[in-house]
C-alpha cells in the first residue's frame, strides 16, 4: 500500500518560514519524481516545486528564491523549505509521487500565512 504523508504545515506570520515534509512508503522512492502542489480556496491546484529522481529541481516563478525542495532517499522523504512566506502562499500543500503511469497523492497539509 502506497502512502504519502505530509507534515509541517501550520500558521505563520508573513516573512516567516516553514518546512514541509513528505514521507513515502510502499514505493521505490528513489525512482520517483516528487512534486509539491498547492491549492488555495477557489483556485486550481498548482505545481510549486518538483525534484526528479536525478535531483533536478524546478520551481514556480512565484516561489523562486524563497522555496527550496530537497530529498533524502534513505529516509524516503522530500522536504519543502519555505522562507519569506507571503499571505498569498496560504493553501493546502500536497505531495505527489510520479513515475511513468504511476501517480500518488498525499492528503495535504494546511499552510496559513497571516499578514
Amino acid at each position: 500500500q502506497v502512502q504519502l504523508v505530509e507534515s509541517g504545515g501550520g500558521l505563520v506570520q508573513a516573512g516567516g518560514s516553514l518546512r514541509l515534509s513528505c514521507a513515502a512508503s510502499g514505493i521505490t522512492f528513489s525512482l520517483y519524481a516528487i512534486g509539491w502542489y498547492r491549492q488555495a480556496p477557489g483556485k486550481q491546484r498548482e505545481l510549486v516545486a518538483a525534484i526528479s529522481s536525478g535531483d533536478s529541481t524546478n520551481y514556480a516563478d512565484s516561489v523562486k528564491g524563497r522555496f527550496t525542495i530537497s530529498r533524502d532517499n534513505a529516509k524516503k522523504t522530500v522536504y519543502l523549505q519555505m522562507n519569506s512566506l507571503k499571505p498569498e502562499d496560504t493553501a493546502v500543500y500536497y505531495c505527489n509521487a510520479g513515475r511513468r503511469e504511476w501517480n500518488y497523492w498525499g492528503q495535504g497539509t494546511q499552510v496559513t500565512v497571516s499578514s
